[in-house]
């Protein structure tokens, strides 16, 4: 019953929000879009499960053709007001929205925003929406690689709640502020009375440089169990000419061992991609991350030196038509432990075969 009156205020909420610009703003503010991504990956290790390593969220599913997002999504958009709603399937919603009860494991958005000021571009938006968190987004055709980096599968790709923000009139400056639901909650943990907060600041000088700092404060858990984290996420994206242009991330968290503990569990994950576009259509791009997270606090393996791992990709994109991507992608995980499994067997390494298509309306 409560999933049922959640479901219903969404959209209540969005349709009094269209009703609300209707009587300001033309027709024309209203919009409607798409996107889908098919897509096949081949795991080298020939695993008899057909899903990938647990921490994997998107393209997940192994040896079978699979929907990794498909969604449809409505927008109004008016000089103060802006609403937005899109449900969405597929596999990235399956694992990504798993612990969402009923109808919102299908809300990949739903929000509402205001402007607050008539002279600054000052906003206040609540509801469902992306993550503040990283370079990388669920559609996959807005990434620099075919599959997401460890940053993106183990950070919040989505997060509930209320943000206020402010865009520099010369649009050099972005700043944030948010209250949150918990680290990728549309409903809040059982038990947890305490909210999470978060903030963002950008800044873009120009088209060619980009530098970003995100963080996020609060207990994903039920307060009896209260573990506090802290999390800083940093990244850079650099055009460094016409056809070269670069990404270097870097998060750390840290996480409380134990209720009202001052020891702390830590996690690091750097990342680097190098993008090269020869033409207008094609694109070519290699990945080196790592991921050190020895207590386990996002990536538990229970072996002794916990989740130390080397990721490397290279993929390559082709676009058929302004709206159609092709892609194709090998991808080799490399573990200090022996965290992957081939023939039944622990071994330390993993690779992956991806190819993708993705179309957008």
């Amino acid at each position: 019953m409560k999933e049922r009156i959640v479901a219903t205020a969404v959209i209540t909420t969005f349709m009094c929000g269209l009703a609300y610009g209707e009587e300001k703003s033309p027709d024309s503010a209203f919009t409607f879009s798409g996107y889908v991504e098919a897509y096949y990956s081949h795991d080298l290790n020939m695993t008899i499960n057909n899903t990938k390593p647990s921490f994997v969220y998107s393209y997940n599913k192994n040896n079978e053709a699979s929907v990794n997002l498909a969604f449809v999504k409505g927008s109004y958009n008016t000089d103060n007001v802006r609403v937005n709603l899109a449900l969405a399937g597929g596999s990235y919603m399956s694992s990504n929205y798993a612990s969402e009860p009923g109808v919102l494991n299908n809300i990949y958005e739903s929000n509402v925003g205001l402007k607050l000021s008539a002279k600054n571009n000052v906003w206040i938006d609540v509801g469902v929406f992306a993550s503040h968190l990283g370079f990388e987004s669920a559609v996959g055709k807005d990434n620099w690689t075919l599959t997401r980096s460890f940053s993106a599968d183990n950070t919040p790709y989505y997060e509930t709640g209320a943000k206020i923000s402010y865009t520099s009139e010369n649009d050099v400056w972005f700043v944030s502020a948010l209250v949150l639901n918990g680290w990728q909650r549309i409903k809040r943990v059982e038990g947890n009375s305490f909210p999470s907060v978060g903030t963002q600041v950008t800044y873009k000088p120009s088209a060619k440089l980009t530098l970003n700092w995100s963080t996020f404060v609060g207990n994903d858990k039920p307060d009896y169990n209260k573990k506090m984290r802290y999390f800083n996420n940093v990244y850079g994206i650099f055009q460094l000419d016409n056809q070269f242009a670069a990404i270097l991330g870097f998060d750390i968290g840290t996480e409380q061992k134990n209720k009202g503990s001052s020891a702390m569990n830590t996690w690091v994950n750097p990342s680097f991609i190098l993008r090269y576009t020869p033409t207008a259509k094609t694109a070519v791009a290699v990945r080196a991350e790592y991921y050190d997270d020895q207590n386990g606090v996002i990536i538990s393996t229970g072996t002794p030196n916990g989740f130390k791992t080397w990721g490397f990709s290279t993929n390559v994109d082709y676009a058929i038509a302004n709206n159609i991507v092709w892609r194709g992608e090998i991808r080799k995980f490399n573990s200090k432990d022996a965290v992957f499994t081939k023939n039944n067997n622990m071994v330390n390494s993993e690779t992956f075969v991806t190819t993708a298509l993705a179309v957008s309306f």
